[in-house]
């Protein structure tokens, strides 16, 4: 079983996240996205989507998407660590809110920062005017974010999940497009600092 990936980048750090919550193990191969060795005739037979990360298993099979592997390597390794809940309510509201947070905020947000910044301009068509929509609609989901965790602990309830990896993801990655969660959400400053102190993300955040 090998990960392919580019370790920087916010999919990777989501798989990354998981892992080290998971305490799972897997080799390494990084690939070079902004060379564009994601997008050669050879990776791209590995990768439906010709994107990272990808993971390969022993056999050759080959799962993209973040979320995919994730559940994968939670059905792989079964553990205590229930990160996609452990009840039909929990499930359901993992659910939910991870959606939430990847189509009103990280999705946006990687729309934003590719069709503003144009970074990958030689092999996609970039639209500012939709970067900078996407850009807004980024701005728009931080209150809901901030009134849901007024409210709980974590994003879907007491116990921390895949849906607080992926908002934490964006959180961090919007600084990029030039937003800043700052006083004005005191309750994501407070989850986010709690998130920092989980072993697992210092050790992902250190790398």
């Amino acid at each position: 079983m090998k990960l392919y990936e580019s370790a920087p980048a916010p999919s990777a750090r989501r798989v990354s996240l998981f892992l080290a919550e998971k305490g799972i193990e897997i080799p390494r191969v990084q690939v070079d996205t902004r060379g564009g060795e994601n997008v050669t005739a050879e990776f791209k037979a590995m990768s439906i989507n010709g994107k990272i990360p990808v993971l390969e298993l022993a056999d050759g099979t080959a799962i993209s998407e973040t979320i995919a592997i994730c559940r994968y390597l939670d059905a792989a390794f079964p553990s205590d660590h229930h990160l996609f809940g452990d009840t039909p309510l929990a499930i359901g509201k993992v659910e939910m809110w991870n959606r939430i947070a990847e189509l009103q905020g990280l999705f946006p947000a990687f729309q934003a920062f590719r069709n503003i910044t144009g970074v990958f301009s030689d092999r996609e068509r970039c639209v500012e005017a939709w970067g900078e929509e996407s850009k807004q609609r980024v701005e728009e989901f931080l209150p809901v974010l901030e009134s849901r965790l007024s409210v709980s602990t974590y994003l879907a309830g007491e116990h921390f999940s895949v849906a607080d990896i992926t908002a934490y993801i964006m959180c961090s990655f919007i600084t990029k497009i030039d937003i800043h969660i700052d006083e004005t959400y005191p309750a994501i400053q407070a989850w986010q600092a709690s998130l920092d102190q989980r072993e697992a993300f210092m050790a992902v955040n250190a790398s």
